[in-house]
């Protein structure tokens, strides 16, 4: 696979990302109840991570690799943190 190809098509992958988090930022924000609510924080931090690994892969060093790992484990813990909170109204028992 030739450079540039590569190139391509990780650019085109940011933009396609970049508009699936605009949709969900809608969501977010207009969204009728707090389930919709807290589904699409979920989908935007999965959404943030894979622009952290293209962004990575593009650049060609680890870092962002390293960043979107954390993204992942704190956005799964926030979204049990907030479905347990949405189920029973506490998230410490």
């Amino acid at each position: 696979m030739s450079a540039a190809i590569l190139f391509w098509s990780i650019t085109v992958a940011q933009v396609m990302l970049g508009a699936a988090m605009l949709v969900t930022l809608c969501r977010l924000i207009i969204g009728p109840r707090a389930q919709d609510r807290v589904l699409s924080l979920d989908s935007m931090y999965v959404v943030a991570m894979l622009l952290l690994v293209t962004f990575g892969m593009k650049a060609g060093t680890t870092i962002y690799f390293e960043v979107a790992l954390l993204i992942g484990l704190l956005g799964f813990v926030g979204t049990v943190a907030l479905a347990k909170f949405l189920m029973r109204g506490e998230v410490i028992e």
